[in-house]
């Protein structure tokens, strides 16, 4: 099958931080393929992204393990099988993660060498492809030494199987020492970070990696942009809580002042721009410091085709500084 790129919107690609590799502004995350969204969903998904541009893919090897009928490493069998039959792996910048649980057993998980190296060539099994362009230790592991951890990520990258090397969900402190280590020992460190930051979680991101980002040239590729769901629009204070098996957990972080406050600038910005509150939420994040591409998720061609149009869409000063303003913590 051959895809169609000449829908492809007005994309400016950007550098995966201090690497060679451009990217799209906004990530393709793929946590909902074989869970939320089955198998033919997701090819169509994927078809739609790289139609317009989206060429950057993440997915992790635990991906759906928590699913019924589902199990750890399914989203990236998905992927591969897509990718081989359209053809496309060299037009996709794919991320992947180890860490988590993939079976039972005591060294079924962590950042061991041993872990790493059974993960990265089960990874490229199910993913079809020879390499991994970015892989993420999916987050922090303090039972691992992390000079072990290090080392063998710098050896997967030696031998081929992974071009780059990225950390989500770490502390600074933590992503210091390891770009330390890598520099010490002259190894290949971590250029990566995904964090979770949104309109709603700002404070950690903002006071503690975004001034390590900053300085070390990494790239961010922030997940959860939307707050799970909560700068949708689907929220709002007059209205019943949505049919959804996020709504309680929604209603307990981001029900209180502050999160009705930032629901009203998105209502009043997004009908100023005639835009979504989806939009617009990934608007302001892609105007922030640091910034490479947030990762959106999407169980159908409709979801990501709304949101697709932030790329595009301008918040003047005034808008920024509203959501500032309201998101303020």
């Amino acid at each position: 099958i051959t895809l169609n790129t000449s829908k492809v919107i007005n994309m400016e690609y950007r550098f995966l931080g201090p690497t060679g590799v451009k990217v799209s502004p906004l990530c393709l995350g793929t946590m909902q393929f074989g869970w939320t969204a089955d198998e033919e969903a997701s090819f169509q998904v994927m078809d739609y992204a790289l139609e317009h541009g989206i060429n950057f893919f993440d997915t992790a090897n635990i991906y759906s393990r928590w699913a019924e009928n589902s199990y750890p490493g399914k989203s990236e069998e998905i992927i591969g099988r897509w990718m081989k039959d359209r053809g496309v792996r060299d037009e996709i910048v794919l991320a992947t993660k180890v860490r988590g649980p993939m079976g039972d057993g005591p060294n079924k998980e962590g950042v061991s060498r041993r872990h790493i190296f059974e993960q990265v060539q089960a990874s490229l099994k199910r993913l079809q492809t020879d390499y991994i362009d970015l892989y993420q230790t999916h987050w922090d592991d303090q039972v691992h030494p992390l000079e072990e951890t290090m080392r063998a990520l710098n050896a997967v990258v030696e031998k081929g199987w992974v071009h780059y090397l990225g950390a989500s969900n770490i502390k600074n402190w933590r992503l210091m020492k390891a770009l330390w280590i890598s520099d010490k020992h002259g190894w290949v460190s971590y250029q990566v970070i995904q964090p979770k930051y949104s309109l709603m979680e700002r404070k950690r991101f903002e006071e503690e990696l975004q001034p390590v980002a900053r300085s070390e040239n990494l790239g961010v590729i922030p997940y959860s942009p939307l707050a799970g769901g909560f700068l949708t629009g689907k929220y709002q204070k007059d209205k019943p809580l949505p049919d959804s098996q996020r709504a309680k957990r929604i209603q307990e972080l981001y029900f209180n002042e502050r999160g009705w406050k930032v629901i009203h600038e998105l209502n009043e910005i997004a009908k100023e721009l005639d835009a979504t509150h989806s939009q617009v939420a990934l608007a302001w994040i892609l105007r922030q410091d640091t910034i490479t591409a947030p990762i959106i998720g999407a169980n159908s061609v409709n979801q990501l085709k709304e949101l697709l149009p932030a790329i595009e869409l301008n918040l003047n000063q005034d808008h920024i500084a509203r959501l500032n303003e309201a998101s303020s913590y």
